[in-house]
């Protein structure tokens, strides 16, 4: 059999937008089998499609479903052990944070724009006025699918964690990454290198009479060589 035609680029023009429903069940699950190497519960696919803690958008072309992206809102409070933390400590626990629990598009469709456009209602619905308490969106994604690393890479998601045998999948470990997207004024966590750059600015807002000048002096440039080391240390570490 033949490869399938390239589609026109004209085809965003024709991918209609709707909310899944519980109608959507099987349609989901064959979709998802085929995207995803993790096998979800029955129960998941029912809430997904029933219930509003989810916000489960599908991208349809000719009533036929061809990607769809499914996110939760959850206060931080609420993150799993294993995602550490997302926001900065100016956060409080009830600050809201929004996970992706999947993003697909049919393989016939893609590269047609149809993951962004998802991904852009998505976003829109966070930063909407009633989503203002919402900070960060974050998603997990094997360490190896190196197509879905650059989607979200160049959506200007960061890689936030590393996470060793994550997944598994066929009865193997497989590692992961956690990425986010800061919004709506969110903030990440600081980092021992923001401490010193904090630090740093401290010091160099003292006036020298308030320290003796020698150890002014010594202190300043103490903490800006160590400052610059440790950056280029993180530099070639990453």
């Amino acid at each position: 059999m033949g490869s399938a035609a390239p589609l026109s680029l004209s085809i965003l023009q024709e991918i209609q937008l709707r909310f899944l429903n519980p109608s959507d069940i099987e349609e989901v699950k064959k979709l998802c089998r085929e995207w995803f190497p993790i096998e979800y519960p029955d129960s998941w696919y029912e809430e997904i499609t029933s219930t509003s803690r989810f916000y489960s958008l599908a991208a349809t072309h000719n009533a036929r479903i061809v990607g769809l992206v499914v996110a939760e809102i959850k206060p931080q409070s609420k993150l799993n052990k294993e995602d550490g933390e997302l926001l900065g400590r100016c956060h409080p626990p009830s600050t809201q944070v929004a996970y992706i629990l999947s993003l697909g598009v049919v393989g016939d469709f893609r590269k047609n724009g149809i993951a962004s456009l998802l991904l852009d209602s998505l976003l829109c619905h966070l930063t909407s006025k009633e989503n203002s308490n919402c900070k960060a969106v974050y998603l997990h994604v094997l360490s190896t699918n190196t197509v879905a690393l650059r989607f979200y890479e160049r959506r200007c998601f960061e890689r936030h964690l590393f996470l060793p045998y994550y997944y598994a999948i066929q009865g193997k470990a497989r590692d992961g990454y956690l990425y986010v997207l800061y919004i709506n004024g969110g903030q990440p966590p600081w980092s021992f290198i923001d401490y010193l750059r904090h630090c740093s600015s401290l010091v160099s807002k003292l006036q020298p009479c308030a320290l003796p000048r020698h150890l002014y002096s010594a202190v300043c440039r103490m903490l800006q060589k160590f400052v610059s080391c440790f950056s280029r240390e993180i530099a070639h570490g990453s």
